[in-house]
């Protein structure tokens, strides 16, 4: 990597300094950091040793003894001594209330058997009121031990229904695309053995015919509908309450994590009109960038244009872009793939939509002036996908219209250079090619998944842009794990996961930092360590670019800012 010396520091320090207007004690700066290692990720400098913010801005970018010359008597002083400062990180993919619904139920991520989660769900049960639900995520049945009573690879509910008789209970796949329900909450959702698959979606049976509880897609969508009748007759009281921890939980966990923006796949209109009240009231401490989801094309036809909310000083919400879901999920048998699965020759995905509909969506997203976020796991989504962004791309001309597809994780390798050569962004998400490396040949075999699966060198060869993320509650919300498994490919057993499609370094930082910022029409802003730039920074406690393979995630983020505040720091 090219480098400045401190001398050149100087003069780019003086430069900047001289665009910022810094001309005297009025103009002093509210906060120097020094004597750190600086990656600005920015054409010039690409290194520094010092920042120096006044208000929510970046006033200054150079060397030390330069940035320590605008401190002034009120002037905050951090010393980096020898630390990491890097823009903030920006969560290209996850679920903010999701996460923030998380981490105040059952967390069944670690869970290594069905009897485990059984166990949890009976301690929750024997706490709940009658009648209450009790819900948790991250299970995964590729996570199980064996125990010899599976149908399609998941215990029968009968063990979980026995310790919950009072209390209907919903669990999430890990994934998102998949739910256990017990007895209870079936029978309140009317899912019995006379209860047809619904378009999109498969009500796994035993034998006999009769429901296991495993449901996949959009089965598990009666069984959400009453449960959200259950909790919006709480009363607005707890309904408010709920919300703002959901949102006090997933914004502290996030600034811990070093994240700044947060790209949230996304909400219904009634959500977003909550968290745009908790806006107005300056509670938001992170940026979110909101897609619209969950509504038909018809309401969205009739409401869209009433919540584009572009960014605005002093606000922390931004609302434009709409997320549809093609297909499902790749471990639940639901991505949507041009030839049949290799350990289910019967099938070939669980398409969410008709593409006629998406089409519609299109239309309707590029009237209003929206994002396209498209939700395509398989190869045979993607490219249907493209397919219907390069019809309005045509309508478009040069507009940068910067559509984006969610997760990307299986494509075709003609589909490849359309990414590139249409200008779509490939949103996805490092963590999953790790978390997912184990079983993945047996979904789709070894020479596909070689060929297709999780092809970052290749996109980025073609030129794409790729935006990372972790697709927070599906996995940790760790950049620096994401970035890890970006970098390296490593599974948990020390295997790499075709490491020849891994990223660099550098490579990888972008792609959490100014790529997604791009994604999101906010380069002008963020993502880079820049004079007149939003002062969203990070403090890492070791050098990402430099230190070994095997040190890297041991890595902790010891202070996040946004906007010129110090939202995190670590004792």
């Amino acid at each position: 990597m090219k480098t400045l010396n401190i001398a050149a520091w100087a003069v780019v320090a003086v430069l900047l300094v001289a665009t910022a207007g810094v001309a005297g004690d009025s103009d002093q700066a509210d906060l120097i950091l020094v004597n750190g290692e600086i990656v600005t990720l920015a054409a010039e400098p690409e290194r520094a040793e010092a920042v120096a913010i006044r208000g929510d801005r970046i006033i200054a970018v150079g060397a030390s003894a330069d940035i320590e010359a605008l401190a002034g008597p009120d002037t905050e002083r951090i010393d980096l001594s020898g630390r990491m400062l890097l823009p903030g990180f920006i969560e290209g993919h996850g679920h903010f209330l999701g996460f923030g619904e998380a981490l105040i139920t059952l967390d069944l991520q670690d869970t290594t058997s069905f009897a485990e989660l059984v166990d949890l769900v009976e301690a929750a049960a024997a706490e709940a009121r009658p009648g209450e639900w009790i819900t948790g995520r991250g299970w995964h049945q590729e996570n199980w031990r064996p125990s010899g009573d599976e149908v399609d690879g998941v215990p029968p509910h009968a063990a979980l229904s026995a310790v919950s008789p009072d209390n209907p209970v919903l669990l999430t796949h890990a994934s998102g695309h998949a739910a256990l329900a017990n007895q209870a909450a079936m029978s309140l959702a009317g899912v019995a053995a006379q209860t047809p698959d619904p378009d999109g979606g498969e009500i796994v049976r035993d034998d006999e015919g009769n429901p296991t509880g495993f449901l996949r897609q959009a089965a598990q969508r009666p069984v959400r509908e009453v449960m959200q009748r259950w909790f919006e007759g709480l009363g607005q009281i707890e309904r408010d309450a709920r919300l703002r921890r959901q949102v006090e939980l997933a914004s502290e966990q996030a600034l811990r994590h070093g994240i700044t923006s947060f790209h949230d796949q996304g909400q219904r209109f009634v959500d977003i009109d909550r968290l745009q009240a908790l806006d107005e009231e300056g509670v938001l401490p992170i940026r979110l960038y909101v897609a619209v989801i969950g509504e038909s094309n018809t309401d969205l036809d009739r409401r869209l244009s009433d919540y584009l909310q572009l960014p605005e000083p002093d606000r922390m919400m931004t609302v434009r872009s709409v997320k549809r879901h093609l297909d499902g999920a790749l471990g639940t048998h639901g991505a949507w793939l041009l030839q049949p699965y290799e350990d289910r020759p019967d099938r070939s995905g669980l398409p969410q939509m008709s593409v006629a509909d998406l089409r519609e969506t299109a239309a309707i997203a590029y009237q209003n002036g929206f994002q396209l976020n498209t939700h395509a796991i398989g190869d045979r989504a993607n490219r249907e996908a493209l397919s219907v962004y390069e019809s309005i791309y045509r309508l478009a001309g040069d507009e940068s219209l910067r559509w984006r597809i969610e997760h990307a994780q299986n494509l075709h390798p003609d589909d490849v250079p359309r990414f590139a050569e249409l200008g779509v962004i490939a949103s996805m998400q490092g963590i999953h090619a790790t978390s997912d490396g184990p079983w993945v040949p047996q979904r789709l075999g070894e020479e596909r998944a070689r060929r297709k699966a999780y092809v970052w060198r290749s996109l980025l060869d073609a030129e794409a842009v790729i935006c990372n993320g972790t697709d927070v509650p599906v996995e940790p919300i760790s950049p620096i794990a994401s970035l890890h498994a970006s970098i390296t490919r490593e599974m948990a057993d020390g295997e790499r996961f075709f490491p020849e499609q891994a990223m660099s370094r550098l490579e990888a930082l972008k792609s959490y930092t100014i790529h997604c910022a791009y994604a999101v029409f906010e380069e002008d802003r963020l993502g880079t360590i820049e004079v007149g730039k939003l002062a969203d920074l990070v403090v890492v406690d070791r050098n990402l670019l430099e230190v070994s393979d095997e040190e890297l995630p041991e890595a902790r983020v010891d202070l996040t800012m946004v906007g010129g505040e110090i939202r995190f720091r670590r004792d």
